[in-house]
């Protein structure tokens, strides 16, 4: 399956995305400061699990137009991706799989717009809220900019991950920080302040299918913030060797985490299908053998009556 990379136009600016395969359709929203290109062999794997997977860039990165100030929110951002799919005339619900900013625009996309989701998938993501400063735990939004910024070269190694990650973050790195450097401070920004537990509480409660995974030496969301996302979707997390771009490190290996998640969704969705099936071809249903004694003993109660 070879991801392919298209354009359209969405609240009348230029949209990026990435397509590929066929089947139950996946959209895959990706992290701070990346785009499609970054997530070229995730798409490839995801779709060789027989799914359509549709990985666009988000506004700001990868060619896609800015959101106006107006709109620039986690809403905002779910709203264009809503946007997106009405594009590419996608109306059925999707599995939505969102690593790291992506992760909290996810979240946000299936509060807002339930029916358009199918189940989540939660990689390394924003929106926990939580961090262990010393003995202390506190809101993830007073961590300073310093102690991102000292996590995050080990994000990068060891030195066999480092040859496999930098040359794919480049790609879309360097790109978005020479056309939207303003775009990239106040989405870290946006993603940093990120707080979805509450949005989390209530898909739960709306019975979502939710998966989230952490890394182990994933420096840049902490374990407490990962911990504070399964409380607040009721969920036991998945957690995997690696750093917080593991799934780079490794597609094969995200493919096979994630495989079962893949396979209720599709069962799922057969189930859907299948429901109707009846009244498309015609079949009539017959009553149960109870309830046609039934009737016929009322029928000859009136017979009987006359």
């Amino acid at each position: 399956m070879i991801a392919v990379d298209k354009r359209t136009w969405v609240q009348g600016r230029p949209a990026a995305y990435s397509v590929a395969g066929q089947g139950m359709p996946v959209v895959l929203l990706h992290g701070w400061a990346l785009a499609q290109h970054t997530y070229r062999d995730v798409v490839e794997t995801i779709a060789a699990q027989g799914c359509r997977v549709i990985a666009p860039a988000m506004p700001g990165f990868g060619g896609s137009g800015d959101l106006p100030d107006a709109s620039f929110s986690l809403s905002g951002y779910a709203e264009w991706v809503v946007d997106v799919l009405d594009a590419l005339e996608l109306e059925e619900p999707a599995v939505v799989v969102g690593h790291s900013f992506g992760g909290a625009v996810a979240v946000r996309l299936a509060h807002d717009h339930r029916d358009r989701v199918r189940s989540l998938v939660l990689v390394n993501s924003v929106g926990g809220s939580s961090w262990r400063n010393g003995s202390r735990l506190r809101s993830i939004a007073e961590r300073p900019l310093w102690d991102w910024g000292l996590h995050f070269p080990s994000d990068i190694w060891p030195i066999r991950q480092a040859t496999r990650v930098v040359p794919v973050i480049v790609e879309d790195l360097l790109p978005n920080l020479v056309r939207h450097p303003k775009a990239m401070v106040k989405v870290a920004n946006l993603a940093r302040r990120a707080d979805l537990r509450s949005e989390l509480e209530v898909l739960r409660d709306h019975d979502l299918s939710i998966t989230i995974i952490w890394a182990t030496r994933d420096g840049i969301v902490p374990r407490e913030s990962f911990e504070a996302l399964c409380v607040a979707s009721g969920v036991a997390g998945t957690v995997v060797e690696g750093s917080h771009s593991w799934l780079l490190a490794d597609p094969e290996h995200f493919g096979e985490v994630i495989t079962n998640d893949m396979n209720i969704a599709k069962a799922a969705r057969d189930l859907e299908a299948a429901e109707p099936t009846d009244r498309r071809r015609g079949i009539r249903r017959v009553p149960s053998l109870k309830r046609r004694r039934g009737a016929d003993r009322r029928s000859e109660d009136r017979r009987a009556s006359e």
